[in-house]
This record gives C-alpha cells, sequence and structure tokens, in this order.
C-alpha cells in the first residue's frame, strides 16, 4: 500500500491532541507526518509514535513543498476559510472540523456510517460536521432507510469540552467557586440553554447547525426538524432525547434489531437493570450508544431514543480520522 503525507492543523489544541492519539491507535500509512499550530505554539516539540515533531507555524510558506496529501484542520473557521482552500492548491485533501465549509454546496460533509459515498464528489476540502448531529445522525441513518423519517425533535445535554479548553476549565474552576470566563454563567451546578450567538428566529447556531446539517447528510430537505440545545455540567460526552416520526409504521423489536446491526452503534437498553448509555461509560469510546428506546404513543408512528457518545472523539477526532481512511480506500481502488 502506498503511504502518505499527513499534516495537522490545530495539533496542540483539545481536538487536535486528541486527533494524535486516534491517529496512533489507526495507523493509517502515513509516511511523514507535518504538525501545524498558530505562531504561538511554534516550536513546541510533541511526541508521537515514538518521534519527537516540531511544531510548525501555519504559513504557506511552511506548506508549499511539503506534497501534503491528507490535511486534518482543528483550528476554527478562519483560520479554515483562509488556510483550506491553499492546502487544496496544493494538492492536499482537506478534512475540516470547523463550521466554515459545513453548508457550502459544493463540499462534501461526512459521517461515514452514513454517507461515505458523499466523499467521492469532493473538490479538495471534506467537512466533518458539528458534534452533536454526528452521533444523533449515526443512530438516525439505519431508522430513515427502513421506515422513512417525517420528523425529529432534538433536546441536547452537551459536555463542556464542546467548548474547548475554555469550557472544561469554567467546570473544572467553577467546582471551586471561580466565576465563568468561557460561558455566560457558572456551569457547575447548573444547564445553560444556550450554544453559540443567538440568532433572529430566536434559536441558537447550533440548534440551527444540528437541523441544517442533518437534512445535508441524510440528503433529504424534507425532513421537519427542531432543536434545544443545553450546555450541561458534564466533562465529556454528548448526550441527546431524539424524539422521531415515521411516515411508515415499525415493529419496536425489527427498530431495536436494526439498530444493534448498524455500523458505529452499540444499544445499551435494558431499564429493567438499570441499563442505558450515559457520558461516564461513554468516554474515550468511538461508538454511539443508543438507550431507552420505546413508542412514542402520543403520535401514530414514533420512536424515543437517549443517544451518547464522546463528542472530541466521535464528535470530532475520530470522525475525521475515519473519513481520512475512508479516502485513502477510495484512493487505493
Amino acid at each position: 500500500m502506498k503511504k502518505y503525507n499527513l499534516a495537522i492543523v490545530g495539533v496542540t489544541g483539545m481536538v487536535g491532541r486528541k486527533f494524535l492519539q486516534v491517529l496512533e491507535e489507526r495507523q493509517l500509512p502515513v509516511e511523514n507526518y507535518y504538525m501545524f499550530a498558530s505562531a504561538r505554539s511554534a516550536g513546541k516539540q510533541l511526541e508521537f509514535m515514538g518521534n519527537t515533531y516540531t511544531v510548525e507555524e501555519l504559513t504557506e510558506a511552511n506548506i508549499i513543498n511539503k506534497k501534503i496529501d491528507i490535511a486534518l484542520f482543528s483550528a476554527g473557521s478562519g483560520t479554515s476559510l483562509e488556510f483550506a482552500p491553499k492546502f487544496a492548491a496544493h494538492g492536499a485533501v482537506v478534512i475540516d472540523n470547523s463550521a466554515a465549509w459545513r453548508m457550502d454546496d459544493s463540499v462534501p460533509l461526512v459521517v461515514p456510517e452514513v454517507n461515505p459515498h458523499d466523499i467521492s464528489w469532493h473538490h479538495g476540502i471534506i467537512a466533518n460536521p458539528n458534534c452533536s448531529t454526528i452521533q444523533a445522525v449515526v443512530a438516525l441513518k439505519p431508522l430513515h432507510d427502513l421506515y422513512k423519517i417525517k420528523r425529529i425533535v432534538y433536546s441536547t445535554y452537551q459536555a463542556v469540552s464542546g467548548a474547548g479548553m475554555g469550557g472544561y476549565n469554567d467546570l473544572k474552576n467553577g467546582i471551586n467557586g471561580e466565576p465563568p470566563k468561557k460561558f455566560p454563567y457558572p456551569i457547575a451546578g447548573n444547564c445553560i440553554p444556550h450554544i453559540d450567538v443567538f440568532l433572529p428566529n430566536g434559536y441558537t447556531k447550533e440548534e440551527m447547525k444540528m437541523v441544517n446539517e442533518t437534512r445535508k447528510i441524510l440528503g433529504d430537505n424534507s425532513l421537519k426538524i427542531t432543536a434545544t440545545t443545553v450546555r450541561v455540567p458534564v466533562y465529556y460526552g454528548h448526550s441527546e432525547s431524539i424524539n422521531v416520526e415515521f411516515y411508515n409504521e415499525f415493529d419496536l423489536d425489527e427498530l431495536r434489531d436494526a439498530l444493534s446491526h448498524a455500523p458505529g452503534i452499540v444499544v445499551m437498553d435494558d431499564p429493567a437493570n438499570n441499563i442505558y448509555p450515559m457520558p461516564i461509560l461513554v468516554e474515550d469510546k468511538d461508538e454511539v450508544f443508543v438507550g431507552r428506546i420505546r413508542r412514542d404513543e402520543s403520535v401514530e408512528s414514533g420512536v424515543n431514543l437517549w443517544v451518547v457518545a464522546d463528542n472530541i472523539r466521535k464528535g470530532a477526532a475520530t470522525n475525521t480520522v475515519q473519513i481520512a481512511q475512508e479516502l485513502i480506500k477510495m484512493w487505493e481502488k
């Protein structure tokens, strides 16, 4: 198998460091790794897979002669808008973790368990979806295939790590009574129904991301979707209550069986024995965990799901690396 040159942009951040962990676990066929970050992190030394790497400042001069094949980005929308086209122009395929390219019609928005085929029409940039959307669509895809989804109601309970180190530190320090620096209110002992900025329609940007990204990934603009997203005092792991209404009737046992056999899903659904997914059980795992599966008795054909996943792994780093693996598979064919 050919070996490839891989760059990591934003390597010193929370997701960038998780990239390194997932790459070490998955052992992609890589000849050379290149580590990039902002000027303030340039020069730092990183130990990775038995080697020491020096972090380089992200500049076009530093990428131009490296013959990079794949670049994993987790450095914010501004950086992605500026540098993703530059990497692409020099022959790399960028897999971007920010919101910059997700709703661009010329850029695939990919979850490998759901729509890997969309990778084939990239033009040098592939977008990684929002963390809360990723775990939702992994659970929804097999059900949409079987019963055709009519309407989705999302209610999320999202970990502070979704807001980066600032969010993580607000909870850690807030437990000791320190005032928040990242969030508008203390998060310790609290729930904040406010993720990202509020939009004119009264929804937050995070809520509308879930609506629009779900439609794009599932390839169905007719889906009726609403969302409420809430930050909760949990370090890692987003939890979601997902209410789904179908066009077609379903058998609950068949539905549960379909989920249990779908890629990337672990069904934890034994309420009689208090078995259901929780953030403390899914931390540092790649799968999406589904439980509390029960019929919605208020509509003709509806179901309630409780869906939990590690937002930094499956919701960011792992999904990005999985896209890289699918891309390499496509090239090898």
